[in-house]
């Protein structure tokens, strides 16, 4: 294994805090990190982004398998779903730099932002590089809210059957 393979990447750590900050709206938070997977799979690869707004009938902009941008570390299909190992690094960064808190609940750790952490993603949202990946985190919140991770899971297997049927530990 390659040293600092999992570890955090600044563009990991943005599109989480861009994530993480649209779903602490009015007090929320983001509930546990099977959604955070999710959702982040549904971030990180637009084309499935705009599958997943159809499928959900939502509008959303088409995106060509050619406009895919480079992703800096692929996910890999895991038991739950579509994973990443770095999560554990990332999430300990942004926390233990102050930008994102836990709040235990009885079945999942959510994640909320700081005001610190906040300010970081407004930041983030005003950039031109940024902005997309910051509307379609509002629009995932806006979507899927009030969804467990169980339920996006299965509804990725069902929307998504290349995901479904790829192995084990196989780069998606």
């Amino acid at each position: 294994m390659r040293s600092g393979l999992f570890a955090p990447t600044a563009e990991g750590e943005a599109r989480l805090l861009l994530l993480i900050d649209a779903f602490s709206k009015n007090g929320g938070h983001l509930q546990g990190r099977v959604k955070l997977a999710k959702l982040d799979f549904l971030l990180r690869y637009p084309v499935f982004f705009a599958r997943a707004m159809e499928a959900r009938g939502r509008p959303s902009r088409p995106v060509e398998p050619d406009d895919q941008p480079t992703i800096e570390q692929r996910m890999i299909r895991y038991r739950y779903g579509p994973w990443d190992p770095a999560y554990y690094a990332i999430l300990g960064s942004l926390i233990g730099r102050g930008l994102v808190i836990t709040t235990p609940e009885p079945r999942y750790l959510g994640l909320r932002v700081t005001e610190a952490g906040h300010d970081l993603a407004a930041a983030l949202a005003a950039s031109d590089a940024w902005s997309p990946v910051a509307k379609n985190a509002q629009e995932l919140r806006t979507t899927f809210r009030d969804q467990q991770g169980t339920w996006l899971k299965n509804f990725i297997y069902s929307t998504f059957p290349e995901v479904a049927g790829s192995s084990w530990g196989q780069r998606l």
